[in-house]
């Protein structure tokens, strides 16, 4: 079976990068005691008096086995090869394979500690290993092993920390690479819930007012069921503003499947050139629509242009909905850094408890609206007068660069 009793399955990747590690661990244990134990037999004690051979081996064979703990304690593993180089030396003999020792504990220092540390280490333990070498008169200041000896302490010191260096780049760039991708996935998800959040606005400036049209005007034709022809004209208004919803649901659904934003399919951005049009359409629904504008509408541009028509699009929906008299009063008024909006309409006491309930965050038209005007900077103004109810909005204008 390939799984454990607990599920786990014991050749897992992980697992088996672990064994991996210990198996290379093993391996570099075996491969640097045989060093340091066979240079005895391929060299034998150098310069030794028949007396110190004994005294020689078992030094070598210590250090050897020292190199065992060298990864749990490097200082201490590394400071007791050099004393058990002084221990050869002192019998006068010249000991290859516990320099050779004493080299690899240097490497495992440095692999495992700063550079300050590996530099301040090596320093000290060329220095010992010279006097060492020079007290114990095993060799000469001026011999050529002493330089060998130097040598191979800095080269092994080098080579642990450029080993420690490469390690620690290595895990930085995969941090790096982590944290960008962590990054980029919560920037994807941003732009998802806003993209999100944008088509949910759409759709509801999109369908909301032929809906609430088609709602009106079915309640118009069940209550006059007795008048054909005030039924037949309800019924007919159902009909076109149900054809002008499919189509622009169709065209909704087609601009979100384009992958080119600026396709042929998109459909003209709605604005206060538009205006005429959407105050025909409610008169067409049946609400009657008193348009002011003062000041240039057409310096109204971009973001707030697009903004400054939705929030009469959403004043006059409500007003077909909750208002009374089926009419609606709309103001623009242009200034030289904003532009305002104002919606007013009568209403009954009964729709101006429900209308403030709605800009209390029950109504999704009005928390859109808030959203829409917040971020081009602008201000929402909602409740009731003595005349009926109030919507207004104020945006700041672009500035015009000079």
């Amino acid at each position: 079976m390939n799984a454990t009793t607990d599920g786990r399955d014991p050749w897992s990747p992980t697992r088996r990068r672990m064994l991996t590690r210990h198996v290379l661990r093993w391996a570099g244990d075996a491969l640097a005691v045989f060093l340091v134990v066979s240079s005895v037999f391929l060299h034998g004690p150098q310069q030794a008096p028949p007396s110190a051979s004994v005294v020689a081996v078992i030094a070598v064979v210590a250090a050897a086995l020292l190199l065992l703990f060298r990864r749990r304690w490097p200082i201490p593993v590394l400071a007791g090869c050099v004393a058990l180089y002084g221990v050869a030396s002192v019998t006068g003999t010249v000991a290859p394979g516990i320099i050779l020792a004493v080299a690899i504990a240097m490497f495992g220092l440095a692999n495992r500690s700063t550079r300050r540390i590996t530099i301040i280490a090596a320093a000290i333990t060329a220095a010992a290993v010279f006097l060492l070498s020079v007290l114990g008169a095993v060799v000469s200041a001026a011999d050529p092993r002493m330089v060998q000896f130097t040598l191979a302490v800095a080269f092994a010191a080098a080579a642990g920390d450029a080993t420690r260096s490469r390690r620690e780049y290595i895990v930085a760039v995969t941090e790096r690479a982590e944290r960008a991708e962590q990054t980029r996935e919560a920037e994807a998800r941003r732009r998802v819930s806003e993209e999100r959040l944008r088509i949910a606005r759409d759709l509801h400036d999109t369908v909301a007012h032929q809906i609430a049209v088609i709602s009106l005007n079915a309640g118009v034709a069940s209550s006059s069921l007795e008048s054909p022809e005030r039924a037949q004209e309800a019924l007919s208004t159902i009909r076109s503003a149900s054809r002008t919803v499919l189509g622009e649901i169709g065209a909704l659904l087609a601009l979100l499947r384009t992958e080119d934003p600026d396709a042929a399919t998109m459909t003209p951005p709605s604005g206060l050139g538009r205006l005429d049009e959407l105050v025909e359409q409610f008169a067409q629904s049946g609400l009657a629509v008193h348009l002011r504008v003062e000041g240039d509408p057409g310096r109204v541009s971009g973001a707030a242009d697009l903004v400054a028509y939705h929030v009469i699009q959403e004043g006059l929906t409500n007003a077909l909905k909750h208002g009374t008299d089926q009419r609606a009063h709309v103001l623009v008024e242009v200034a030289d850094e904003q532009v305002t909006v104002v919606v007013t309409n009568p209403s009954i006491p009964s729709a101006h408890d429900a209308r403030r309930d709605t800009a209390a965050g029950a109504g999704h038209g009005l928390i859109g609206l808030r959203e829409r005007v917040a971020s081009v900077r602008g201000v929402v103004e909602t409740g009731t007068t003595a005349s009926g109810y109030r919507l207004a909005a104020t945006l700041p204008l672009a500035k015009e660069r000079p």
